[in-house]
């Protein structure tokens, strides 16, 4: 197949005659490999062709791969061609992995595959991985949830090449005040910036995390108003998430946490169902 890097040929192990396996969608984690779920590490040790998101899947992670398994990427491939390498795996019994960075359902484009696969017959099923929004947190030991202070983490990209729905652009999104992790958006940061001052403020802390969990991540800590001459210092032109937000603040000491910012779980006066509260 043209454009494909592959590796191995089809491992020859026994399968029970004329049994076919659905296809799994795995998500590979943010980078690291032993970020890759039990499940998912367990799919590609068994797997018999992986069609794995080159651009993106770090090579290490397909270390939980068998040797002689097929391994394509489908970095130089379409639609059509990602799918007729799936589907000749189905067909000639194998187990199938397609392998996607972070989670599957967040940016993956898998329901055009899976659309494409269920419309031959094929069935599907997805496991789930660690998203870079998290992986970006776990470096900055941040919590996006602080009680009383922000409760939601919205999850978006600014339009670009590939347009967002009227109402989900930046800005309204953004005007929220809640945490927010902003994908595929560094090369569109000045544009970023500009939305970001409007809605937080030009002091506000944010970050931004270069291929979070990886050998070689970058973590940037910045206000707004630096933040597009300090990436840019940085070097950070893609595979990088943008994080802002009151928890954000609070994290990087540009806020004040009040007592609002304490969990009342483990507060010794508040009962719940495991504890009579003092």
């Amino acid at each position: 197949m043209k454009n494909a890097k592959t590796s191995g040929k089809s491992a020859t192990r026994p399968t029970t005659a004329g049994k076919k396996f659905p296809v799994l969608f795995v998500g590979a984690g943010p980078g690291d490999p032993e970020l890759i779920t039990v499940k998912g590490q367990r799919a590609l040790a068994a797997a018999e062709r992986i069609v794995y998101a080159g651009s993106l899947v770090p090579e290490a992670v397909l270390k939980w791969a068998p040797e002689g398994s097929r391994k394509v990427s489908s970095a130089g491939l379409h639609l059509d061609e990602i799918v007729a390498e799936m589907a000749a795996g189905y067909r000639s019994g194998e187990r199938v992995v397609r392998l996607h960075t972070g989670d599957p359902s967040l940016y993956g484009a898998i329901f055009e595959q899976m659309a494409a696969l269920e419309g031959q017959q094929i069935p599907c099923q997805v496991i789930p991985g660690v998203t870079a929004a998290f992986a970006a947190a776990a470096s900055l030991g941040l919590e996006y949830t602080l009680p009383e202070v922000t409760q939601s983490l919205i999850l978006t990209r600014m339009a670009g090449r590939t347009p967002v729905p009227e109402k989900e652009h930046l800005e309204l999104l953004a005007a929220h005040g809640a945490s927010m992790a902003i994908y595929l958006s560094v090369g569109l940061l000045a544009d970023v910036q500009q939305v970001l001052q409007r809605t937080y403020g030009p002091e506000a802390a944010c970050a931004v995390v270069f291929r979070a969990s990886q050998p070689d991540q970058k973590v940037v800590r910045t206000t707004i108003a630096d933040l597009k001459a300090a990436v840019e210092q940085a070097g950070i032109t893609r595979q990088a998430v943008i994080l802002v937000g009151p928890a954000l603040d609070i994290r990087l000491g540009r806020g004040a946490a009040g007592p609002g910012a304490v969990s009342k779980l483990y507060d010794p006066a508040f009962s719940h169902g495991y504890r009579r509260g003092k």
